[in-house]
């Protein structure tokens, strides 16, 4: 027997068996109970990190041109700005369509629990990866105020800063990727999807108003990111990657609920696990036939009906 058969025929006999095991690994399979533990994991994992995790000093010169520019004492985009622009309004938005348009408890649900997913998991990456790379930001000396007598021309340790601020300091070492870039580009580009799926942007002949909404968060996203090379906080380089992290992380959170935006189905998430009656197996199936319902064709559809919607001419009305 293929390992793979063998594993799928213990699973089985583990869903069918009687007593709390079976009735907790029926839970499981048909819950998104593996999401939300996963989801407390990261949130755990994050905060440890704030509060125990230092970054690498990387040893730096005082002539190097790159990390000379003045600190910004006020942000263009302060943290609790961020987390309003790109967290709070996005969630905001997407209660208020749930409210709005009903789309159903399991819509909703995987919806909201996706985002959630693809903040958290953005903000672990890439505070993980900040201390990691040690990394120093462009304003590193005027954060570290070197003590007199420093030599400009060898490379030294952040033990020669006099700053007595422990975040200001530290937090200079910081810089590779932009936090603010990924968060921003991990929220709202998760709404840009999520407005694509629900507009059918890739649809032939979509109007231009469906793809600017869909549009519009990515450019509040990339006006964030932008800031943070006018502050002196980060190069273009950190802000680049953090964009592309938040963009891939939000991407991958967005598609484990919704099928590709290319899809005709691509405004129905994938169906609830508890819709499934005989376990994994016909909800793959299920899956699968959204995955494979195709994608748009121009040739598929009419001008519009009466409600300004396409239809494929075949229909009948």
């Amino acid at each position: 027997m293929p390992a793979h058969a063998g594993a799928s025929h213990r699973r089985n006999n583990l869903l069918q068996s009687q007593g709390f095991v079976g009735a907790a690994a029926r839970f499981w399979q048909r819950t998104y109970a593996s999401d939300y533990v996963g989801l407390a994991i990261l949130v755990t994992a994050w905060i440890f990190i704030q509060f125990f995790a230092e970054p690498f000093h990387r040893m730096f010169s005082l002539d190097n041109l790159a990390i000379q520019y003045p600190h910004a004492e006020v942000e263009r985009v302060p943290v609790p700005w961020l987390f309003i622009y790109a967290g709070a309004v996005p969630l905001g938005l997407l209660i208020a369509w749930a409210l709005l348009f009903q789309p159903g408890a399991h819509k909703a649900h995987v919806t909201i629990l996706g985002w959630f997913i693809s903040l958290i998991l953005t903000l672990f990456i890439t505070d993980l990866v900040k201390n990691a790379v040690g990394r120093p930001r462009p304003d590193l000396i005027a954060r570290c105020k070197p003590e007199p007598g420093t030599p400009g021309h060898q490379l030294v340790t952040y033990e020669v800063c006099t700053e007595e601020d422990y975040h200001v300091l530290h937090d200079g070492w910081r810089s590779f990727p932009s936090g603010h870039s990924s968060f921003s580009f991990s929220g709202l580009g998760y709404l840009a999807l999520f407005l694509a799926g629900q507009c059918h942007v890739f649809r032939p002949r979509t109007d231009l108003a469906r793809v600017l909404l869909a549009l519009a968060p990515l450019l509040g996203a990339a006006l964030i990111a932008i800031s943070r090379c006018e502050d002196y906080r980060h190069d273009v380089y950190d802000v680049t990657t953090g964009s592309l992290l938040g963009v891939l992380v939000a991407y991958y959170t967005y598609r484990r609920y919704y099928p590709p935006l290319r899809s005709s189905k691509c405004a129905t998430p994938y169906p609830n696990p508890a819709d499934s009656s005989n376990g994994l197996g016909k909800l793959k199936d299920e899956e699968e036939r959204i995955r494979g319902a195709g994608e748009y064709e121009l040739d598929d559809f009419d001008e519009g009906d009466d409600e300004g919607e396409t239809r494929p001419l075949n229909s009948r009305r």
